[in-house]
């Protein structure tokens, strides 16, 4: 352990030119969201047109956790078999599992695959709810990362606080900000898609995962059929609550997003040289 070091007098001025540079957020906006200031930097999306980001993370994001619950009476757990080994109360438990997820029939509904022998579409059948989670996953890592060692060690030096050794070894950590990209729940229902359409369904499907065409409708190793998740809620997070919008998306806003308006707006890292303080990147 070593004391920190004093901050350079330039250092403090640097920082406290870029603090009075603009209006920040006043601390509660972390949990609400604040009406949009002058400073463009601060501009906070409407919920509309956080839904055509979110638009443009399905159709271009594979994988999403479906969430359901298990059944609780013994009725409903019929769906189950009697071999199957479950563990005691677990009724009522809350299950999120990753599935094959594809943007197929451009209304803002996802595309499932749905394998009738997965957990996830048992509790359905006995009677569970089912929402989707899906988050953006950038491209590329950012040219310029979210940076706090200069504010901390500022904040050290002015509190009198020690400052620890580098390790020698990097600690495991991931080249971009989770909390500060967009991501999202969608809250519906399961609903069969026609057999009329199966065949253009499969084509786009497999078209986005190309191993599902083991398990298509009609398969010889697992029952199988093509549902889309009907959307009745939209819940978003853009990020972090001074500069995105967090809230509910009205699904009539999540429904009319047309194709050409999410091809028309470009998701953080989409391309090289993003920065992840931008806010006018989305």
């Amino acid at each position: 352990m070593r004391l920190a070091s004093a901050p350079s007098l330039p250092l403090l001025a640097f920082a406290a030119s870029c603090c009075a540079a603009e209006t920040a957020p006043e601390p509660e906006y972390i949990f609400t969201n604040p009406p949009a200031l002058k400073s463009a930097d601060y501009r906070i999306p409407t919920s509309y047109e956080s839904a055509v980001l979110g638009r443009r993370i399905l159709a271009l994001t594979p994988h999403g956790t479906l969430a359901t619950v298990f059944p609780s009476s013994a009725s409903d757990s019929q769906q189950f078999s009697s071999q199957e080994d479950r563990p005691e109360g677990i009724g009522g438990m809350p299950l999120g599992l990753m599935d094959y997820v594809a943007d197929c029939e451009g209304e803002g509904n996802p595309t499932i695959l749905a394998i009738n022998i997965a957990t996830s579409f048992k509790n359905v059948r006995a009677g569970s709810n089912i929402s989707l989670a899906q988050h953006w996953t950038p491209r590329y890592p950012p040219a310029k990362r979210i940076e706090s060692t200069t504010f901390n060690s500022v904040l050290d030096w002015f509190l009198g606080r020690e400052e620890e050794e580098e390790e020698e070894e990097a600690s495991p950590t991931t080249s971009y900000s989770g909390a500060n990209l967009p991501r999202y729940n969608l809250l519906g229902y399961l609903e069969k898609v026609d057999d009329e359409s199966r065949d253009d369904l499969a084509a786009c499907f497999v078209k986005t995962h190309p191993d599902a065409k083991y398990w298509l409708p009609g398969n010889r190793i697992h029952a199988s059929e093509f549902v889309r998740l009907v959307v009745t809620q939209v819940y978003w997070i853009g990020g972090f609550g001074d500069r995105a919008y967090i809230g509910w998306i009205p699904v009539e806003e999540w429904k009319n997003v047309s194709r050409a308006e999410w091809e028309g707006v470009e998701l953080p890292g989409e391309k090289k040289g993003w920065k992840e303080w931008s806010a006018a990147e989305l």
